[in-house]
């Protein structure tokens, strides 16, 4: 099923997916915000700060992406598309935006830590989570443009 992906206003608001997401991925750390905070973060956070894309499947937004300068902040397929090809449409429209870009992801995400060294990013640093809110061991990536 082909991709469609364009650039998302706020009323696409990419939360459920988010959550559906993270939980799935990290089911030690589900609930750790509500879905209004969710919504918060996205409206008051990263749409404010970030340029974000949405990859949609027969109208349904699949997975998003949040860009800030050479960063990905945020970047989340929902369960039920992934393997379909829409994380890396994500990422094949980020690595458009320049020469190089960064991310961090947890380290026990096992599969996101995969798919990004599949998509040419190198593990760059690995820390004990202390700067992060979830305090989860985390890594971060780097991609640059050969």
């Amino acid at each position: 099923m082909a991709n469609i992906v364009r650039q998302l206003a706020m009323s696409d608001m990419g939360a459920a997916v988010h959550r559906a997401a993270f939980d799935a991925a990290l089911p030690w750390l589900a609930g750790l915000h509500t879905p209004d905070e969710d919504r918060w973060f996205y409206r008051e956070r990263v749409f404010r700060d970030c340029a974000l894309w949405g990859a949609f499947q027969r109208d349904a937004l699949a997975g998003f992406i949040a860009l800030r300068n050479e960063w990905i902040d945020q970047l989340y397929v929902h369960p039920g598309a992934q393997g379909r090809g829409v994380g890396s449409a994500l990422l094949d429209l980020a690595k458009t935006t320049g020469d190089r870009l960064q991310l961090w992801t947890f380290q026990r995400n096992l599969a996101a830590r995969r798919f990004y060294e599949r998509h040419g990013f190198v593990l760059v640093e690995e820390t004990d989570g202390a700067r992060n809110e979830e305090r989860e061991p985390d890594a971060l990536y780097r991609w640059t443009r050969a």
